[in-house]
């Protein structure tokens, strides 16, 4: 891959969020002799074999609830041979078994494509007695198994990736209708973990168009209502810090993005639709020199780099409602909102929206979801004690 460095950046403190990087070859070819002035060059090569080795150390989770087999099919096929899948599944179990269905999706797809995989339920037992073993009870409903959402699976996946070792974890939605975009997308990822500063590091993708059919025509648009509507939010709340307006973020909602194990360790997860834009609020908040709840000795030598790309594909996913997106508005900017580093004149600014885009608001508020804590607050070597990858999927080595 050829990708543009950032030319620019915002800093809150020890959060370094760049500008939004191009693609400009999806393949750079294979290696060839270095040359000095490559150095210097704007536009980095990442090479096939610098891929391969990041994605030896990646795992990509897919979390899935009740979605299509063939877009879940299509997904895996994308997803380069040398990472290790993790699919957490919340899907039907009455009636209908839909994960049962899956399963033999993944297994009968893995095993002609010669690859490793896990997949987990949401609702397993095995899996809520890995959290309860750390003492983590949050995540845990009163039926004693693993609170349902989106977030709350991404968990599951950040713990297991975490004892099996790995370094690099990365999210794919489970509705891509393209391949060829989630290939690009972990290529994207495996080419900023090569060349990342710090060991805490995250990327998120910025989608290059989301097609939509509008007259029997394809329209290519950029922006969807709640991404347009938290990225002003965020970089609102930045340049209310900096004195500076900016547009540095691009990102808040990307559901596609990836984070080094070591950051993803120290970080809280919002729950519900919270949980993509809260990623900056919470390294906000730990990194960014504004909470005095959350300075610490340690996190002052820690510096974080977001990187953001805008992929080359277009993204196609399955189209869920207005009442869809008016909850994910809700939640987005709710959790700007009930940040302990939001000012209060932001508040007003937020509600002042909420009311204009007619969003029902409790208690004249957006709504606050729960935030689970990170995982560094938890002993995770009393899960791996009971861990047994065995019984979720085929880990025999890759070949």
């Amino acid at each position: 891959m050829r990708i543009e460095l950032p030319n620019s950046s915002e800093r809150l403190n020890n959060v370094l969020i760049h500008s939004t990087q191009k693609v400009f070859a999806i393949d750079a070819g294979p290696e060839g002799p270095s040359n000095p002035s490559e150095k210097y060059f704007v536009v980095k090569k990442v090479t096939n074999e610098q891929s391969w080795n990041i994605e030896k150390d990646m795992v990509i989770i897919v979390p899935i609830k009740d979605e299509r087999l063939k877009l879940l099919e299509g997904v895996l096929t994308g997803i380069p041979h040398n990472c290790l899948i993790i699919i957490v599944s919340n899907s039907s179990r009455e009636d209908t078994d839909r994960f049962e269905m899956e399963r033999n999706t993944v297994e009968s797809l893995c095993h002609f494509a010669k690859r490793d995989y896990l997949i987990v339920h949401q609702k397993d037992p095995e899996v809520a007695e890995l959290f309860l073993s750390m003492g983590y009870n949050e995540i845990i409903d009163e039926n004693g198994l693993v609170c349902n959402g989106k977030s709350e699976g991404m968990m599951i996946g950040l713990l297991l990736t975490h004892l099996l070792g790995k370094k690099y974890i990365g999210f794919i939605d489970s509705d891509n209708y393209f391949p060829g975009s989630v290939f690009e997308y972990v290529r994207i990822y495996s080419s900023i973990f090569s060349f990342a500063k710090t060991d805490f590091t995250m990327g998120r993708i910025l989608w290059h168009s989301k097609p939509k059919a509008i007259n029997s025509n394809l329209f290519f648009s950029k922006w969807g209502r709640v991404s347009r509507l938290t990225n002003y939010y965020l970089n609102r709340l930045i340049s209310i810090y900096t004195g500076f307006e900016t547009d540095i973020i691009k990102t808040a909602n990307s559901g596609e993005h990836c984070i080094s194990m070591q950051l993803a360790m120290s970080m809280d997860f919002g729950s519900g639709f919270t949980v993509e834009p809260y990623n900056y609020i919470n390294l906000f908040e730990k990194y960014g020199g504004i909470s005095e709840k959350n300075h610490s000795a340690e996190i002052d030598n820690k510096v974080v780099n977001i990187y953001q790309v805008e992929s080359r594909n277009p993204h196609l996913h399955e189209s869920k409602g207005n009442e869809h997106i008016n909850d994910m508005i809700d939640n987005s900017l709710g959790s700007i909102f009930h940040s302990s580093i939001c000012p209060a004149e932001l508040r007003k600014e937020i509600l002042r929206e909420l009311k204009k885009a007619k969003i029902p608001l409790i208690n004249q508020m957006p709504a606050k979801r729960p935030v689970y804590k990170s995982l560094a607050h938890f002993d995770t070597n009393k899960a791996k004690k009971i861990f047994d990858p065995e019984k979720a999927g085929n880990l025999s080595p890759i070949l």
